[in-house]
């Protein structure tokens, strides 16, 4: 497959801190020196926020290749306002992406034709891209190593550009390195044993 016209952004604004999150969990980020790059009012906002903005960094590429940037917290606090992302006050925690709001917030605010999609089979995604640009699939993070074996499905979302009976090529938000971020292409065979056959369609 050819790369795709679709810009990539990573859900760090400092694409080469995956491996030091995966170390130190989202404290890592405390150190990303681009962290003012994301719209959030302090480094404390913005470590709390990245390591649950998968989703955001998607609708941010699907934006981009339309020729709009927007800061990923900034869609992530508007998309909060939809339901998207709920907040626990008492623990700090961030629950989301929920799809249903997130669907009705990219309908509303960006004007995108969104819809969410269960019981996916891996084998129908490419007829999914034929009807809508783009496929926000839920996988498990552990795709960057496609060789491994994933201890389960799903939990974190790629942008899927372009599929045929026997590739897939995506987007990965939390790739750790440039193989595995923009443009990874993998067989259908084994994106199937990371997806959760479930995402959103989006037609941009």
């Amino acid at each position: 497959m050819q790369q795709s016209s679709v810009p990539y952004f990573s859900q760090w604004e400092t694409p080469g801190m995956t491996l030091p999150v995966l170390a130190e969990g989202s404290q890592a980020l405390l150190s990303d020196p681009l962290w003012r790059q994301s719209g959030a009012a302090t480094i404390e906002e913005y470590a709390r926020w990245a390591v649950n903005v998968c989703g955001m960094a998607c609708l941010k590429m699907i934006l981009a290749a339309r020729g709009e940037i927007h800061p990923t917290l900034e869609l992530a606090r508007a998309c909060t306002r939809y339901g998207g992302y709920v907040i626990n006050e008492i623990d700090a925690s961030i629950k989301g992406l929920i799809y249903a709001p997130f669907v009705r917030f990219v309908s509303e605010r960006f004007g995108l034709g969104a819809e969410t999609m269960t019981n996916v089979e891996t084998s129908a995604i490419p007829e999914l891209l034929s009807k809508r640009r783009f496929f926000i699939a839920s996988v498990h993070s552990a795709i960057r190593w496609p060789e491994r074996e994933p201890p389960a499905k799903g939990g974190h979302l790629v942008l899927v550009t372009s599929a045929s009976q026997e590739t897939i090529r995506f987007h990965n938000p939390s790739g750790h390195d440039a193989a595995s971020q923009a443009d990874v292409t993998l067989p259908l065979a084994v994106f199937d044993r990371f997806f959760a056959n479930r995402g959103i369609s989006v037609e941009a």
